[in-house]
């Protein structure tokens, strides 16, 4: 299954900053294996000094952006999940910004956070693996809006990629 087959009616427009961070021929279930070594390889390439660095105050450190990464894959691919599964039920949104200072992410060490991914990543993989493509089409609802499985997953790995870039640009070049 590849983002060429995902229709604009499947998602709501706020998601569209991820999901064009994807080419039309990046394959869902090959990119979420792809994926997690590149999310990897990028934070262990980061200075020890930087992780917990912001560019302004109210911004979350480097640590606090892989925690972020990792709650919100856990939240969209629930969201798959239940989408896929032929879940009507509207599915609640949520404030990513009250999940940080709870989840203590500063206080993890990278190693703890990279693994804490990987295992997070590869619980991903064998659901996608799990689900057929027909069930990833199926559309939901998820916080008021329209959304598919295949929606919900591909969100993620856009999600990545733009958490990665505003690294880079935000962070590392400072």
């Amino acid at each position: 299954m590849t983002k060429s087959e995902l229709q604009p009616k499947e998602y709501d427009v706020y998601y569209e900053r991820y999901i064009n961070k994807l080419s039309e021929e990046t394959e869902l279930r090959q990119r979420f294996s792809d994926g997690k070594k590149v999310v990897v390889d990028f934070f262990k390439s980061i200075p020890t000094e930087k992780l917990e660095f912001r560019y302004q105050p109210q911004k979350w450190s480097i640590k606090e952006i892989l925690q972020h990464l990792i709650d919100t894959e856990r939240i969209f691919m629930y969201r798959c999940f239940r989408i896929a599964r032929k879940d009507s039920t509207v599915l609640a949104g949520y404030d990513q910004n009250i999940y940080i200072e709870p989840s203590g992410a500063n206080d993890k060490s990278l190693d703890d956070l990279l693994n804490e991914f990987i295992i997070n990543r590869n619980n991903s993989i064998v659901l996608l693996n799990s689900i057929s493509d027909e069930n990833l089409a199926f559309i939901g609802n998820s916080d008021g809006g329209n959304m598919s499985a295949r929606a919900a997953a591909f969100i993620i790995i856009g999600h990545d990629i733009w958490h990665i870039e505003v690294i880079k640009e935000k962070y590392i070049s400072c």
